[in-house]
């Protein structure tokens, strides 16, 4: 079933709208919470609160891409519950690396202000819209997706250091134009 029929669906409220969704979309939501969180169990729960969050949004919502808006929201529900899972033992596991190389660039402070993280996240976007397609691949697939080196190096064809010299470099250039933007002043 097409974008447009499953919005359709769910603009009428018909739950079998949630039913399409899940199987046009849900194994990829899956690998994308199970990146984050490595546990299925978790991963699968983040996936039907991903759809019911979609159901609730939409409408009035109408999203350009179901497959990105349910990645985002899956994404999320998959880093809150990373946070949840790991408050009391901080440390370990793929998200806090990505987390921790991230903070590099986008540095501490002031990201609560909801105004400020609206226009952090489009300078961000338009940072990586700009790059060119492997350097911007390997970014999204390690900062979107939470996929660890070893896997971006396999699907790209490059060896492991390749990816974490990319990663690197672009961190430097994200790092140098949000200084530039006054979104960090480390």
């Amino acid at each position: 079933m097409d974008d447009n029929r499953i919005t359709e669906l769910l603009f009428s409220r018909d739950g079998s709208a949630l039913a399409a969704l899940n199987e046009k979309y849900g194994a990829y939501c899956l690998k994308i919470a199970e990146n984050v969180l490595r546990n299925r169990q978790d991963a699968e729960e983040c996936v039907n609160d991903a759809l019911l969050r979609v159901w609730r949004s939409v409408p009035p919502e109408k999203p350009a891409s179901l497959m990105l808006y349910m990645a985002r929201i899956t994404r999320n529900i998959a880093f809150n519950r990373y946070n949840e899972n790991t408050a009391e033992k901080r440390g370990g596991g793929e998200c806090a690396l990505v987390l921790d190389e991230l903070a590099e660039c986008v540095g501490g402070g002031g990201t609560e202000d909801e105004y400020f993280s609206k226009e952090l996240g489009e300078c961000i976007r338009g940072f990586v819209k700009g790059l060119p397609v492997r350097e911007r691949n390997v970014f999204v697939r390690r900062y979107f997706y939470t996929e660890p080196a070893p896997e971006i190096a396999e699907k790209y064809g490059l060896t492991e250091e390749n990816v974490r010299v990319i990663l690197s470099r672009t961190r430097k250039k994200l790092k140098k134009l949000l200084i530039k933007e006054g979104f960090y002043n480390g």
